[in-house]
């Protein structure tokens, strides 16, 4: 008895110690700006011995353009406002569309790619996903979604070596996050599920029907205004 005491003692002070550590990995982020995410590290793994040059700046969420975030939103996780890290209806939906189609489309919410970017890496497999869902649940009790939203939109790829609206904007189409235009910022947001394949300066006609069913949803929404809660 004793000894069987003694092990779970040492297995709750290992949990403890776990969640105390991932809750100190994330937490500060809320306020400071993290400088690399695990995808870049991986990715700069990857190509190491190359000429592989991580893109990024980070902006703030006053720097971001509303029509790229909204046009993200739409793309990525029409529910972001509404859930707390996983949308239970878009998986129920994906598994449908599987046995509708026998094509499984993704199901991960902002906060989920946020956490697996930050934290984990890209490789399925379900300890990959067991601890998605884990620091998911830390980054949505931790952070207002304005700062999910604010990440995200920083260390999203956006191709090979760019990271963020900023890279992305500058790399594509030659101007700052700034200067996009609506039809430039759908045309990115559109690409965000196959960043390494699409290339929005030249979209193929896939990509400019989804873009253009990207600012039809928006219009939808309400525009701007439907962001206003985050803010």
């Amino acid at each position: 008895m004793a000894n069987t005491t003694g092990i779970a003692r040492l297995i709750l002070r290992a949990s403890l110690i776990l969640v105390l550590l991932s809750i100190a990995l994330v937490l500060p982020f809320r306020w400071i700006n993290p400088p690399v995410s695990m995808v870049m590290l991986e990715r700069s793994w990857q190509q190491r011995g190359s000429d592989y040059h991580l893109d990024k700046h980070w902006l703030n969420w006053n720097e971001i353009p509303r029509h790229a975030a909204l046009a993200a939103v739409v793309s990525e996780d029409q529910n972001f406002p509404h859930h707390h890290g996983i949308d239970v209806n878009a998986i129920k939906k994906a598994i449908a569309e599987r046995e509708r189609r026998g094509e499984l489309r993704g199901a991960s919410t902002i906060s989920q790619q946020v956490a697996r970017n930050m934290y984990l890496w890209t490789s399925r497999s379900w300890v990959r996903k067991g601890l998605e869902v884990w620091f998911t649940g830390l980054v949505e009790l931790c952070w207002p979604k304005q700062r999910i939203l604010e990440v995200y939109l920083n260390i999203a790829e956006w191709g090979d070596g760019v990271f963020g609206l900023e890279a992305a904007s500058r790399h594509h189409f030659g101007v700052s996050a700034a200067q996009l235009s609506r039809w430039q910022s759908a045309l990115l947001a559109s690409a965000l599920p196959s960043p390494l394949n699409y290339k929005p300066a030249k979209p193929a006609p896939h990509l400019i029907e989804r873009a253009n069913w990207n600012l039809a949803q928006q219009r939808m929404l309400g525009g701007h205004a439907w962001l206003a809660g985050l803010e």
